[in-house]
């Protein structure tokens, strides 16, 4: 779900407007030293042709829903593409976790340019090679090509991401009403389910699918690339640049016990998050039989749109409540999850995408909240960095993993054994949601 942290690819929670840009990584908003476009001014002066901020708010957002529907695209074709070119599933989930490594180096590095070259500058370069990536994707002739597409849309996505996140904050309503950090929260995850779902709708009726939807998204990040020359800049250029390419990863004195409370959290939705989108197509063609490839990706899509529906849902709940229910959803969906593989019911795994997917957006979106409202706005990106490092190894690595673990044992057994960990981690964070709720009440009363 490599957009969850986008808002979740950070922070989703906000915080009031400001008049200065904030950290393109923090959806709740740090505000940094350059000028921003808020209450309609801005950054540089206005140009003929460009688009209202009210019109460049939703390019933004559907740009952003674009590029992660871009990146869960290959989940339903996995299946098609490990028969065509005849890899294993540990090579599978390498052609999966390169992706996700490269998006986190990009993010680390490239994620805060915005701020001193501009934000659209780096968003058309940053399209123009997701859609280098969709024509590597379309010539591919075997593995290697599907890694190498990988890594650059990885390195493109997460390049995007940075500047869209920003970008949204800089453009949402001055009204008070916070509808920046509320799509940075659900246009990412559910991006990642429309991908999904379209994608397996094209494999399964439309002529020469795996050409077919690479070429859809290559014209779109085209045509995306293009309207950026209409929409508003909102940051002045400012010198920097190169020191903002170190990364900056460090976790403040006043939120390392909350975060060290958050990581069984982070790692155990993402961790799930990992399994779903890398062999999620696998299991449903091989446990379930299901080789309707319309159904697979409609079931890889409820998993990461319902995690778009949680964080809205969520979006007015404190920190502690969220994580508390998404963390009791987590474990409730990850328990159906085994009870589905064990008894090979399809039902009760659609079922447990729905539940666990829920838990995945609310869960994380809580654990996000507790931890970023403890670091003062200049902690804000390190904090955030921290959390990208645990999230994303977590996404990644435990997937690879599994891959090496299926020759040995096979795909469900693996599976099972990947879910009762999941379940584990889902209900030790679920007893430490339950205390941090707890201690407020506990406080007050004292």
């Amino acid at each position: 779900m490599s957009g969850v942290l986008s808002s979740s690819h950070p922070a989703a929670g906000a915080v009031a407007p400001a008049t200065r840009t904030r950290d393109p990584r923090v959806a709740g908003g740090a505000p940094t030293r350059t000028s921003a476009a808020r209450g309609g001014t801005g950054a540089t002066r206005p140009r003929r042709g460009v688009l209202s901020r009210r019109a460049a708010f939703w390019l933004v957002a559907v740009t952003t829903s674009t590029l992660l529907a871009a990146s869960s695209a290959p989940s339903p074709l996995y299946p098609v593409l490990q028969a065509r070119f005849r890899f294993s599933s540990s090579t599978l989930t390498v052609v999966f976790a390169v992706y996700v490594l490269a998006l986190l180096a990009s993010l680390l590095t490239v994620g805060r340019l915005s701020d001193h070259v501009g934000r659209r500058p780096l968003l058309a370069a940053a399209l123009l090679v997701d859609a280098a990536a969709m024509v590597v994707f379309l010539s591919a002739d075997g593995v290697g090509a599907l890694v190498v597409a990988r890594v650059v849309q990885g390195v493109a996505t997460g390049a995007a991401v940075g500047v869209v996140g920003a970008y949204l904050l800089d453009l949402q309503p001055a009204d008070g009403s916070r509808l920046g950090s509320l799509v940075n929260s659900a246009a990412p995850t559910a991006g990642l389910g429309v991908g999904a779902a379209v994608t397996g709708l094209l494999v399964q009726y439309a002529p020469s699918p795996t050409h077919l939807v690479f070429a859809v998204f290559t014209g779109l990040f085209l045509v995306l690339a293009a309207l950026v020359a209409v929409l508003p800049e909102t940051v002045a250029p400012v010198p920097g640049a190169w020191s903002a390419l170190r990364p900056r990863v460090s976790v403040p004195r006043a939120a390392r016990r909350a975060f060290l409370g958050a990581v069984p959290t982070m790692v155990a939705t993402w961790a799930l998050g990992g399994l779903v989108l890398s062999v999620g197509g696998s299991l449903l063609g091989v446990v379930f039989g299901q080789t309707d490839h319309a159904v697979v990706g409609a079931v890889l899509g409820l998993f990461a749109a319902f995690g778009a529906v949680a964080a809205v849902l969520a979006r007015d709940l404190g920190p502690a409540v969220t994580a508390l229910s998404g963390s009791a959803a987590l474990a409730a969906g990850t328990g159906m999850f085994a009870a589905a593989l064990a008894a090979g019911s399809l039902p009760l795994f659609v079922v447990s995408a729905v539940v666990a997917g829920g838990g995945f957006g609310a869960a994380f979106l809580g654990a996000l909240r507790s931890v970023t409202r403890l670091a003062q706005p200049h902690e804000r990106a390190g904090l955030l960095s921290a959390v990208y490092v645990v999230s994303y190894l977590a996404f990644s690595v435990p997937a690879v993993v599994a891959g090496e673990l299926i020759a040995e044992l096979g795909l469900r057994a693996t599976a099972l054994w990947y879910a009762g960990l999941v379940g584990v981690l889902a209900v030790v964070s679920l007893l430490l949601a339950s205390r941090a709720a707890r201690r407020p009440a506990t406080a007050a009363r004292g």
